[in-house]
């Protein structure tokens, strides 16, 4: 299995550093809001690539930070803190928001079939880790303080810019969005570990340190977390390309400070979901999620039949356009399957099996490469090997894509008897009033109408190809 490397800027052949074992860390959302469907690309991706791992045998154990605390409206030491951002808005405590909007991602993630990972660590529940792993920087010169707040002197490192040629007068104020002077800094790219000297007097937050009553900053959390559960060593670490720099620049600097060796072997990092007026953002235009797709009638997994048909490494452009184009196939793509689960059982032909399933290993096997896996699938349709052949080939490859394949189809079997006059009057006098309130934009009543056709036991949905109705 070959993986671009986003450390080295090339595909690399993927060796684990313990023979059929891989450790993975996911740097996880800062939860002072839902998060919107260009996060989740990057956690759709992630996931696909842990499936991917799992599926060729190897052992992984996956962990994930929540961030609660310390996460600034720039991903430098700048801006506003985001947990007091959202706590202000909704008049609750940051713990609430935090449980609120963490419990939300977990459910979108359900949702879009992406597995919890293994681990999954919230920062405020390792502040004396934290604070132990600032205090040996100290004491190794690779911290110091200065206006009440730790930082790290990235001076002491050989290399500092390790994933792009950034140069000092990139950092140079009014150059690079998001950068203010702090005369606290022996020097521009130097970042900080610990606030004692918050800017934020009502900061809802706040622990003992030896340095005062202060909180982390929000780089020192994912190396923390991730050397707690994973130990010295990291085999793939992955995230959005936004966290490149600083975010991932400063877990480096500081993690191999700490250790004072290598700490990451392979970086993962998934390009972004944009719309035709650019990055996708939750402060500009559309505030897009998954529920947002839900009410517009979309099924979230046509989201992430959307996302695998694109590369990781490519940005992504989103548009109601594309997603429709992209549930016409999908919707298309179950059709072709759902014959096959009424087709009677047979052997499954070893051959056959063995040859289409090494076109799916080559295609995820070369730097995960989702759309030509999703060649792979309508290859095995395509084929002339017997139905029990074909869905032991979709069924294995579904434990990866995570499109609910075999399931949608055997529900769409199921369902091809019936007709107008199988649904009761009342159930079809519902769908043209839902079918009216979407046409005239009516979300609110359309999601109405749809919560009582199912409390008459059916479920209704818009594709392509008109308007469906299945018995529940």
């Amino acid at each position: 299995m070959q993986l671009y490397n986003s450390l080295s800027h090339k595909k690399e052949d993927f060796i684990p550093r313990e023979a059929g074992k891989v450790s993975m860390y996911t740097c996880g959302p800062t939860v002072y809001h839902y998060a919107h469907i260009g996060n989740l690309r990057s956690y759709i991706m992630e996931d696909i690539l842990e499936k991917y791992l799992r599926f060729t045998g190897l052992d992984v154990k996956r962990v994930m930070n929540i961030t609660d605390v310390g996460h600034l409206t720039s991903d430098g030491d700048t801006g506003d803190d985001k947990m007091l951002k959202g706590a202000k808005r909704e008049h609750k405590t940051v713990m609430e928001i935090a449980k609120f909007y963490t419990d939300a991602f977990f459910a979108d993630c359900a949702k879009l079939n992406i597995k919890t990972p293994d681990v999954v660590v919230p920062a405020t529940t390792y502040i004396d880790e934290f604070i132990r792993v600032i205090s040996s920087l100290m004491e190794k010169g690779y911290a110091y303080e200065a206006g009440g707040n730790i930082y790290f002197d990235t001076s002491k490192l050989d290399k500092y810019y390790v994933f792009g040629d950034f140069s000092e007068e990139d950092l140079e104020v009014g150059v690079r969005e998001g950068v203010e002077a702090d005369g606290n800094k022996r020097n521009k790219a130097d970042f900080v570990l610990w606030f004692t000297k918050s800017k934020f007097d009502d900061q809802e937050l706040k622990w003992e340190s030896p340095w005062g009553i202060g909180y982390p900053g929000w780089h020192i959390e994912c190396s923390c977390i991730s050397m707690k559960n994973l130990g010295e060593y990291l085999d793939i670490h992955c995230g959005g390309i936004d966290n490149a720099f600083p975010h991932h620049t400063n877990e480096i600097a500081q993690s191999e400070a700490y250790l004072g060796h290598e700490w990451c072997n392979y970086w993962f990092h998934v390009h972004h979901l944009n719309t035709n007026s650019g990055k996708m953002s939750k402060s500009k235009g559309e505030f897009l999620t998954v529920s947002l797709l839900e009410e517009k009638g979309y099924d979230p997994l046509v989201y992430r039949f959307f996302c695998l048909n694109s590369h990781y490494r490519k940005s992504l452009v989103f548009s109601w356009e594309n997603l429709d184009n992209a549930a016409q196939s999908f919707n298309k793509l179950i059709e072709k399957i759902a014959p096959l689960t009424k087709e009677a059982a047979g052997e499954i032909d070893k051959a056959e099996y063995d040859r289409l399933r090494s076109s799916f290993d080559e295609a995820l096997g070369n730097d995960i490469n989702t759309s030509l896996a999703v060649t792979a699938l309508y290859d095995v349709l395509k084929s002339k090997a017997n139905a029990s052949t074909k869905l032991a080939l979709l069924r294995d490859f579904d434990t990866v894509l995570g499109l609910d394949l075999i399931k949608k189809a055997e529900d769409k079997a199921n369902a091809a008897g019936s007709t107008s006059a199988d649904i009761p009057a009342e159930v079809l006098e519902l769908v043209e009033q839902r079918k009216a309130a979407r046409k005239e934009k009516n979300f609110a009543l359309a999601d109405e109408l749809r919560d009582k056709i199912a409390a008459l036991g059916y479920e209704v949905k818009e594709t392509r190809q008109g308007t469906e109705i299945n018995k529940l």
